[in-house]
């Protein structure tokens, strides 16, 4: 429904394997500049275990025409409020990167309303809330927000080869971008529900001891796992974060 001022809560979310019987759901947060789609494979590998609900923010593929959200905390609303429909078994969130704030504010919500909510939290290639860095990656030319896009990884190279595709990604990339470096945490902010954080081993947008401070941000338990790899370490180690992923949902 791009385009349109009523969105539904099917907007939000791309089921690409629905299991409706499912004993829970997987709810999966994309990075900045992502989309649902990059959970596409991942669907296909989880859905015996659980129902994967892959989130889609604005301003991309199917919701081309709505404009990006810019706040992590308005856009963590807006998918709260599209979640509680899906509420009705236990959830379990998956967030990479920008997702691993949103997903962590999204969490925050459902504690506010003493709403069942998310029973375990999974943050990924993400600092801890309270950790923040001053930069200014949403102000850079395109030009160079594209190299910095490509120093990541996880964008195909063929559209940032391919000026007309540049063009449709980089609003939703700049966009994201500035939730990003605009959000803040206050150190004791917690939620309610055991958080693991998982991160390449050479990561230069979250160090060891950034992802380590997210201890700090549960009364419940906490875990970290270490891959080897960059910021976008799930790509070669897909196998392996989803056997983590696998070992909960089937707990």
């Amino acid at each position: 429904m791009a385009g349109s001022n009523i969105v539904t809560e099917s907007d939000w979310f791309r089921r690409f394997h629905p299991m409706d019987d499912a004993p829970s759901r997987l709810v999966c947060f994309p990075h900045a500049g992502g989309s649902a789609s990059y959970f596409l494979d991942w669907s296909a590998a989880l859905s015996p275990f659980a129902d994967v609900l892959a989130v889609q923010y604005p301003g991309r593929q199917n919701r081309f025409g709505e404009p990006v959200i810019e706040s992590i905390g308005a856009l963590a609303d807006r998918i709260h409020e599209a979640l509680l429909p899906w509420a009705d078994r236990p959830l379990t969130f998956f967030g990479h990167s920008m997702g691993s704030a949103v997903c962590f504010e999204v969490a925050r919500r459902f504690d506010r309303d003493g709403t069942a909510g998310p029973v375990h939290l999974f943050v990924s290639g993400g600092r801890a809330p309270s950790r923040f860095r001053d930069s200014a990656v949403h102000r850079l030319p395109d030009d160079e927000l594209i190299d910095e896009m490509a120093r990541l990884g996880g964008t195909d190279a063929r559209v940032l080869a391919d000026p007309e595709l540049r063009a449709l990604v980089l609003p939703a990339v700049r966009g994201d971008y500035t939730a990003v470096e605009t959000y803040r945490c206050e150190p004791g902010t917690v939620v309610s529900q055991p958080i693991t954080a998982l991160t390449g081993d050479a990561d230069p947008r979250a160090s060891l001891e950034e992802v380590r401070d997210w201890a700090g941000h549960t009364t419940a338990a906490f875990d970290l796992r270490v891959f080897p790899g960059g910021h976008f370490y799930l790509a070669e180690q897909r196998a392996a974060v989803q056997e983590v992923l696998i070992a909960q949902l089937r707990a």
